[in-house]
């Protein structure tokens, strides 16, 4: 049985996130100064168009993942058990996932 690529990983873990509610309580909530539809919608966002892309993003997609993972990294401490904080280190792993890979292209 062969490794499972980047893609396969991340394309995996992505279909195991959208079955995941967005937790109810968060809508209309910020956290360290970040709205949390939106930064979780902006990071599913690159997530997807990467897997789309074959594991490739264009600098602008590298560019708005990378201050996705930012704003995450600030937000993450600052959880509480009630704000679901396992539904945000899923999407944070997807993200490190498609920063880390080999395929992502700066151009």
């Amino acid at each position: 049985m062969s490794e499972e690529t980047a893609v396969e990983a991340v394309s995996r873990l992505y279909q195991e996130f959208m079955k995941l509610p967005f937790p109810p309580r968060l809508a209309g909530v910020d956290r360290a100064g970040f709205d949390l539809v939106m930064l979780d919608s902006d990071t599913a966002s690159w997530v997807f168009i990467w897997i789309k892309n074959g594991g490739e993003l264009e600098a602008q997609g590298r560019s708005g993942l990378l201050r996705c993972i930012a704003r995450l990294d600030q937000v993450i401490p600052v959880l509480s058990e009630a704000d679901d904080p396992e539904y945000w280190h899923h999407l944070h792993e997807m993200a490190r996932l498609v920063a880390d890979s080999p395929h992502v292209v700066t151009k």
